[in-house]
């Protein structure tokens, strides 16, 4: 069971957005540019987060997507669930037939109650994040950057001068 590119692309794309949130619209183009996602995936992805209003859209010049709800009023699963994101880890999909619709017995295997608590975990996970928490995280990790090089012209004007 893994997380598919849809699902982390939404999230991400959702991270974006709420990053910028207070500049106004932000449009799916700048979206796409600054996380390297198709900017065809990015429509698809955000009529589905529409639908769920989860964002809004904006239309004319100047128009964009907008949160429909505040970030911390937005989960993770909110965003997975929107975007048909399947969060099933059992080998049957949830339809208790685990070893095949064609099986006479049609019944479960024996580790189907461990993948379906498992679910349940994820699910529950997911949704106790918030969008507000991963973009706290995320201008977390931004104030944490440290430049690890001084431009060129300060470093030759220190050496000249002697000043360190």
């Amino acid at each position: 069971m893994r997380l598919t590119t849809k699902g982390r692309f939404a999230v991400t794309a959702m991270i974006d957005l709420a990053l910028r949130q207070g500049n106004g619209p932000v449009t799916l183009s700048g979206i796409s540019q600054r996380q390297a996602i198709s900017l065809s995936y990015l429509e698809q992805l955000f009529g589905k987060l529409r639908r769920h209003e989860i964002v809004e859209s904006i239309r004319g010049p100047g128009g964009g997507y907008s949160l429909a709800r505040t970030a911390d009023k937005v989960t993770v699963a909110d965003i997975i669930i929107a975007v048909d994101e399947p969060l099933d880890a059992t080998q049957c999909g949830g339809k208790e037939n685990c070893h095949g619709a064609d099986a006479a017995s049609g019944t479960r295997c024996m580790t189907h109650e461990l993948w379906t608590t498992l679910n349940a975990k994820m699910v529950d996970y997911l949704d106790s994040v918030s969008l507000q928490d991963l973009v706290d995280q995320q201008k977390q990790k931004e104030q944490n950057v440290v430049v690890m090089h001084r431009p060129a012209a300060v470093q030759n004007s220190k050496i000249e001068t002697g000043v360190n």
